[in-house]
């Protein structure tokens, strides 16, 4: 590896430990649930999931799995719609 390439390596581990530095705005994940595959999507501050679990009420146990996996990175736990 050339040197250039290394300082950017050095840079990037030392900007993943900086995730107040990230502020997430869109995303859309593949969620394996036990019973199938799930896609959810965050999008301005809100989540969003396909499971039946979700119609009628605001969270869904993939949402709330998200939520705790990215709390450093979307700031405070948003609410499902």
């Amino acid at each position: 590896m050339n040197s250039s390439f290394i300082r950017k390596v050095e840079k990037a581990k030392d900007y993943a430990l900086q995730k107040e530095r990230v502020n997430l705005t869109g995303c859309t994940v593949l969620f394996q649930g036990d019973n199938g595959d799930h896609k959810l999507t965050y999008e301005a501050g809100s989540w969003y999931c396909d499971c039946d679990y979700l119609i009628g009420r605001d969270t869904c146990t993939h949402i709330m799995a998200m939520q705790m996996m990215l709390e450093d990175i979307v700031g405070a736990v948003p609410v499902a719609h």
